[in-house]
């Protein structure tokens, strides 16, 4: 209501747009390094001075106050048990550091839209669900006890630091005795949920379970995608669920039993990629299931699908739910390569950016061997603690994208992958990467304001901050 007020005082010449912005003048540059002699630390942001800007711009923005896309729900990674098993190995002040490192507001990235995983995920410590009872349709056997070892700590950690941190989850594989394989693991043709009325109502049921069981150790799961990766069929915990089997769960069992439970858990379809498949287009053609659900949750996925699923479907919410993976090598370069990554998503209309492996131990491999990134590895034999490249763009993506901000329109010279938002206080701030090895000039023109230049640091991801 608020777009559609401005634009048409607009149109009627009620408004002259350019006070929207005129006043708005450059506060402060931030940046982080991807230079090889910039270590990451616990606090890598650092401030650029603006002395004396003068030259030619290389690259020409123009920001556009009364074009508003969606509003930022937040920025986060995943919890996972390896991590927890990690960061308990620590003494109690080093963990503490971290996780103010990660969740705090005001000293660290204030992650505050994170993602767990229901039972176990590739990066579990093995393969298991709550519910290890073949033929307990009842759930009378169903418990979390698993998780009160390392998972539930992780999270409560960073609640007691940022408990205003919202939480979204997933199951990687229903229970074993559930699906057609008898397996949590895949890699089998029959790695798929038992087509059974049976089958389908325990598991929903087991689903609900899990919610009001985190509820109850002070865990507030906001946000449901019920099946990992739909199409993945792999060598860890996974379950094929086709657009139909997921239209089946949701509208036949899953709704009516959070109804029954009186489980205000929101449901959103996914997670969706798109590797040689499009089912997410494909599930939302049904016109009732897409009125039914929250959204969909979307990871590995190409910018045209993004745009292809906002053309055919365009009020229906998106958020993402996994970064790349990459693997294990936590390089500068895979690093400069994250803000391309979390641009297209944003740029695409998609309302969070979720890291995958928050912290990791001194391997970097999943219980299935396979190496990945991680924001921050631990060493448990040592205790040593490292940042890795990831962490520093993930500080700064978080400290200047925060819940609230709306993203606002704006046309750029230069590369694709900018970014601008404003905040609650009308303040705007534009994030942008310089992958030269040379500092280079931007002009910025807010509305029909002044234009103003602003020096962007060599290779490095820099946000600049306009206040009044």
């Amino acid at each position: 209501m608020k777009k559609i007020t401005l634009f048409a005082l607009a149109l009627t010449g009620l408004l002259d747009i350019s006070k929207l912005s005129a006043q708005h003048k450059i506060v402060k540059v931030c940046y982080v390094s991807f230079k090889a002699d910039a270590p990451v630390t616990g606090n890598p942001v650092k401030q650029f001075a603006q002395d004396s800007v003068s030259g030619p711009p290389k690259e020409k923005i123009t920001i556009f106050p009364q074009i508003k896309y969606q509003t930022i729900t937040g920025i986060g990674g995943c919890f996972n048990e390896i991590g927890g098993e990690a960061l308990l190995s620590l003494p109690k002040d080093k963990q503490q550091e971290i996780m103010c490192n990660l969740f705090d507001e005001t000293r660290g990235c204030g992650f505050n839209f994170c993602r767990t995983p229901i039972g176990a995920s590739d990066f579990g410590l093995d393969a298991y669900s709550y519910s290890e009872t073949a033929g307990d349709y009842t759930q009378s056997k169903f418990s979390i006890k698993r998780d009160e070892k390392f998972l539930l700590p992780f999270i409560k950690l960073a609640l007691a630091i940022n408990p205003k941190m919202k939480l979204f989850a997933s199951p990687w594989s229903p229970p074993a005795w559930m699906k057609v394989s008898g397996k949590i693991v895949g890699v089998r043709p029959d790695n798929a949920l038992k087509n059974s009325v049976e089958i389908y109502s325990t598991y929903a049921l087991y689903l609900s379970k899990y919610i009001m069981a985190y509820a109850k150790e002070g865990v507030t799961i906001s946000r449901l995608n019920p099946q990992n990766e739909t199409d993945m069929n792999s060598t860890y915990p996974s379950c094929v669920m086709v657009p139909r089997e997921m239209n089946n769960l949701v509208m036949n069992y899953l709704i009516p039993e959070f109804k029954r439970s009186n489980v205000k858990t929101e449901i959103w379809a996914g997670t969706y990629r798109t590797y040689g498949k499009l089912e997410a287009l494909e599930l939302f053609a049904d016109k009732k299931f897409r009125n039914s659900v929250s959204g969909v949750g979307l990871q590995y996925t190409k910018p045209v699908h993004l745009n292809d699923f906002r053309a055919l479907y365009p009020m229906v919410k998106m958020m993402h739910t996994e970064g790349k993976c990459y693997n294990g090598d936590n390089s500068i370069k895979q690093a400069q390569a994250r803000w391309t990554e979390i641009s297209d998503y944003l740029n695409g209309d998609v309302e969070n950016y979720a890291y995958w492996n928050m912290i990791l131990n001194e391997t970097g491999k999943s219980s299935w061997n396979w190496k990945q990134n991680g924001l921050i590895t631990i060493n448990r034999s040592t205790g040593t603690v490292t940042y890795n490249p990831d962490y520093a763009v993930m500080y700064l993506v978080s400290k200047y994208i925060r819940p609230g901000y709306v993203r606002v329109g704006h046309f750029t010279t230069g590369e694709p992958t900018s970014i601008v938002l404003q905040d609650t206080n009308g303040s705007y701030t534009l994030v942008l990467q310089n992958d030269a090895e040379m500092d280079k000039i931007v002009s910025v023109q807010i509305g029909e304001g002044k234009i103003q230049l602003v020096k962007i640091p060599a290779l490095a991801l820099s946000a600049v901050v306009f206040g009044n």
